[in-house]
């Protein structure tokens, strides 16, 4: 469902133009859950907006099916760790807007917007403004609108980073029952191993600054699964080892200690 081949990231900053990713590679099958892990810094968030069409990369290709994204596109969802919800505009009217811009017909966006808000538990909050929601339930309602034009892929980058813990925990367990009903392909980006553990199929390791993969894990824990789950050995020690992988990662020489990874002003 998406393959991401080689993809090399830059930005520019005080120091001159600096390495975010270098030749990161893997793929995600259609329906999986993949979680992006590493430390703060390392082109995560750089390679989503990416993958979205936001950015552009330096080198490398993404695929979607195949082809490769000119831009931003349909078949691509994106939630950002922030809700961003429209606030002069209802719940159902946030959740609503891909619809409309689309030209879909009211009848067709009502419908959808029901089922969508229905989906993500928030059916009896569509006439509300976002003021009056919780954290978690704004960014349910940034799943929903990231939905409502049936994306191939989901991204979402650190969706649950500005949520007190007990939120986040259940927040997650949310996830999980929306992406068992719909089945779509996710990627997500987090700061939290054991978030990661319990929601992925597979966990993908970046080094520190320039991001590169250092080591796919598969996560090969029963579904469904339950935020429950956090407190079990066998999770645990799944933890562990990514824990363990993403030391190692984030030693000198394995990223932004490298030399030769700074050009223009700051070359070293």
């Amino acid at each position: 469902m998406l393959e991401i081949a080689n993809v090399d990231a830059r930005f520019t900053s005080r120091l001159g133009e600096l390495d975010a990713l270098e030749a990161v590679s893997f793929a995600v099958e259609r329906g999986e859950f993949v979680c992006l892990v590493g430390p703060s810094g390392c082109g995560k968030s750089t390679l989503l907006r990416i993958i979205a069409g936001l950015l552009p990369a330096v080198s490398g290709e993404i695929r979607i099916e195949g082809q490769r994204p000119t831009g931003p596109s349909n078949k691509v969802g994106l939630v950002f760790q922030q809700p961003t919800l429209l606030p002069w505009l209802t719940v159902g009217d946030n959740v609503a807007l891909p619809l409309q811009i689309r030209g879909d017909s009211t009848s067709e966006i009502e419908a959808r917007v029901a089922h969508l808000l229905a989906l993500v538990g928030l059916a009896d909050f569509g006439q509300e403004y976002p003021a009056n929601l919780s954290g978690g339930m704004a960014q349910r309602a940034a799943i929903a609108r990231a939905l409502a034009q049936d994306p191939e892929v989901l991204l979402l980058d650190e969706p649950f980073g500005a949520l007190d813990a007990l939120t986040r925990e259940y927040m997650a367990g949310e996830l999980l029952r929306i992406w068992e009903q719909t089945q779509r392909t996710v990627l997500m980006v987090t700061h939290s191993v054991e978030e990661a553990t319990l929601l992925a199929d597979r966990v993908v390791i970046l080094s520190a600054r320039p991001g590169h993969v250092i080591e796919i894990v598969d996560v090969p824990l029963a579904r469904p699964r339950h935020p429950s789950m956090l407190a079990t050995m066998d999770l645990q020690q799944i933890v562990q080892r990514l824990r363990e992988a993403l030391y190692r990662g984030n030693q000198p020489g394995n990223g932004a200690n490298r030399p030769g990874r700074t050009v223009g002003p700051g070359k070293t």
